[in-house]
């Protein structure tokens, strides 16, 4: 029997929703390309605006990419930092801009509560862990959010980080109370099941292998079908469809890692006593969170390589034992990789990339709350007019210059994460 069953969020998500293959020819208002979060969400954003002429089809399974498999973290916030936002956008639509996916955060925890979605949602908050000592850009990025953001992160000194982090590995922190964490795989199949309760048809297996223009219409052809619709939405994330080149080489698929360890019972309280998720203040950060079922989920690095649960394990635990060294010998019962879209401008993509057809990908592993917006900003456009979307304009689909702009993203990775070990050595004092 082979060690590793699978993800931990595929072992433990128990049955799935009942989503066949389409077949025959179908009419739609909407066709939405892919059932990650990006794509469920636009569907149901356009359930709550009266539209249930939508069809969601998938390639895969529901939740099947990062959506499905990703740290669980749901809390505010890009990619691309706060300072850089307003740079690019100015105080006032950056405010706006950041602000969506604050309102993303609450939609979420209402959804979960209005339809009763079982998802493992942990009110814990989120702590930002600094790694190094100097604790000015904590302050400093405490006061840009609460001044130009209206964000307001509680701050955390050394002692009582300690009382929530067991590890010297840690200075001060921020604590985002507002934030929370889940089990994302529960929470698409929940997504999922309300829109086949509104009369949506979700199809599973059903690949999406060619795109046409017809008239002012689109006809989306599967193997075993096709839909003919008015508006088309690509929400495809990292496993891309293949259907506009243009768009699949605007972003490129990075793969990142995930482990979860066995039960830890009682022992959870020699490295956390508290319900937050954590992440650190480096470029190339470690992220974890507790189980409810008492494991430690780990997650971290960013990589070209998609890489074998083995060496996703030997990777993180050396990681997590940096951190936690008091876990030495504990076993590691999941650890898997998988694809994020990630555009290099470090913002979705979230446009009308021609008439009728919508984009929305490139979350960039920062995905859960901005994929939820951006399924209200597209589902409000189709339905409604909305031009909000425009506010995003600027981070459009620029060439990722695929193959080189891998060897880029991988190189710029290796370079941030080097910065880091240099700052960490010299903090230190510890060259050799």
């Amino acid at each position: 029997m082979p060690r590793f069953q699978g993800d931990y969020y595929s072992a433990t998500a128990g049955p799935a929703p009942v989503a066949p293959p389409l077949r025959g020819a179908v009419d739609a208002g909407v066709c939405i390309v892919g059932a990650g979060f990006a794509g469920l969400n636009t569907a149901l954003g356009l359930v709550e605006r009266g539209r249930r002429d939508v069809v969601v089809l998938e390639a895969r399974t529901v939740g099947f990419g990062a959506s499905g498999r990703n740290g669980g973290f749901v809390f505010g916030g890009y990619s691309r930092g706060e300072e850089r936002l307003i740079a690019d956008l100015g105080p006032e639509v950056a405010r706006e801009v950041y602000g969506w996916t604050l309102d993303a955060v609450r939609r979420i925890r209402s959804r979960i509560d209005a339809h009763g979605i079982h998802c493992d949602a942990v009110d814990g908050g989120v702590i930002w862990a600094n790694w190094f000592k100097d604790p000015r850009p904590l302050k400093a990025r405490q006061s840009l959010l609460q001044d130009r953001y209206d964000a307001r992160w509680t701050w955390l000194d050394r002692a009582q980080m300690r009382e929530r982090i067991v590890s010297e590995r840690y200075a001060d922190g921020l604590f985002e109370q507002a934030a929370f964490h889940f089990h994302p795989l529960r929470y698409a199949r929940g997504i999922a099941g309300v829109l086949s309760r509104e009369d949506v048809r979700v199809h599973e297996d059903s690949p999406a292998i060619a795109l046409k223009r017809e008239g002012s219409a689109w006809r989306v052809q599967t193997p075993e079908g096709e839909v003919r619709c008015r508006t088309v939405v690509l929400a495809c994330g990292g496993y891309l469809a293949g259907l506009r080149s243009r768009i699949d080489a605007s972003v490129l698929p990075v793969a990142t890692y995930v482990m979860v360890t066995e039960p830890l019972g009682d022992r959870m309280r020699d490295v956390l006593r508290t319900d937050a998720a954590v992440y650190d203040t480096r470029f190339a950060f470690d992220y974890y969170r507790p189980l409810p079922d008492t494991r430690l989920l780990w997650g971290g690095r960013i990589s070209v390589w998609d890489r074998a649960p083995s060496a996703v394990e030997h990777v993180l635990v050396r990681d997590m034992l940096r951190v936690f060294p008091q876990l030495a010998g504990v076993a590691i019962d999941h650890a898997w990789s998988g694809l994020m879209s990630y555009a290099p401008h470090e913002m979705p993509h979230v446009l009308e990339a021609e008439p009728g057809l919508w984009v929305a990908q490139a979350f960039g592993g920062h995905g859960v709350a901005p994929t939820t917006a951006a399924g209200e900003l597209i589902a409000s456009a189709i339905a409604e007019g909305d031009t909000r979307w425009r506010r995003l304009s600027r981070y459009g689909l620029q060439p990722a210059f695929k193959p080189l702009g891998f060897l880029a993203a991988q190189a710029s990775y290796w370079w941030a994460q080097s910065k880091d070990a240099l700052k960490d050595r010299v903090e230190r004092g510890v060259f050799g």
